[in-house]
């Protein structure tokens, strides 16, 4: 396990996906500073162009719990394409780039090298998200936002935190349409339709019984007026996330490498 776990490392090290990756966290953290800024100086952000002349933001306050809150939003949505960017290269790459089948002929058991990726996964995507954290934290400070308090703070990290599992659990599948379709495109495919499943099914109100509805009502992106998730929608994930490792090691196991 420490020897595929390795692999995976330097495969990751050797690449520029997670700098792209890490990129992506970094906009959507400047992202939310800009949105909180203009929101503090609606009348400056209209003398530099950041708003139109009759537009105004209305449904917010430049505050720390506002923030937390976007960055929360944010892991939820952009995190499934972030994420199930992650899990796409990690296990389709290797049909891709034909390294598969050097891969399963290594002295090591091909439920471990799946074992492996998920692992590395699970913590780059983690990474990602402490990254994201840091950076709030930091924009936050340099506009000043008002409303700090240690209980904001907590319980905003906290958020971003149960939002970030979820979202890495629902990616899973992510791995095994990668795996079964033997490249990027099937992974990719199954991302954005999981993304715009979850738009559509939590503005009809049966987001807590879509798995995939559960980060983004969890973070409140749907609207206070939304029902929340409660457990069976955690519990939902839970089985979503379980079902992907565990079908995506089992294909492993058993699918023959004949190309």
């Amino acid at each position: 396990m420490i020897n595929a776990l390795a692999t995976e490392v330097l495969k990751a090290r050797r690449s520029r996906v997670p700098w792209v990756t890490a990129l992506a966290f970094t906009v959507a953290a400047a992202v939310g500073g800009l949105f909180m800024f203009i929101l503090q100086n609606q009348d400056r952000a209209r003398s530099l162009g950041l708003l139109g002349t009759k537009a105004a933001l209305v449904g917010g306050e430049a505050d720390w719990p506002t923030y937390f809150s976007f960055l929360a939003q944010t892991t939820a949505v952009g995190g499934m394409l972030v994420f199930g960017l992650v899990l796409v290269w990690l296990f389709g790459r290797e049909f891709s780039q034909n390294t598969v089948k050097d891969l399963l002929a290594l002295p090591t058991a091909r439920t471990t090298i799946v074992a492996a990726k998920f692992v590395m996964a699970l913590v780059w995507c983690l990474i990602l998200s402490v990254q994201l954290v840091l950076l709030g934290l930091l924009i936050g400070t340099v506009l000043g936002l008002p409303g700090w308090t240690a209980d904001v703070v907590v319980s905003g990290v906290a958020m971003i935190a149960a939002v970030a599992v979820m979202t890495v659990l629902l990616a899973t599948p992510i791995a095994l349409a990668a795996s079964v379709g033997r490249g990027y495109l099937p992974g990719v495919g199954v991302m954005m339709t999981a993304v715009f499943c979850a738009q559509v099914v939590a503005a009809l109100g049966y987001g807590q019984y879509f798995p995939w509805s559960v980060p983004a009502l969890f973070s409140g992106l749907a609207g206070a007026d939304r029902v929340s998730p409660g457990p069976l929608g955690v519990l939902l994930v839970v089985l979503v996330g379980t079902a992907g490792v565990a079908a995506t090691a089992l294909w492993w196991r058993n699918a023959d490498q004949d190309r």
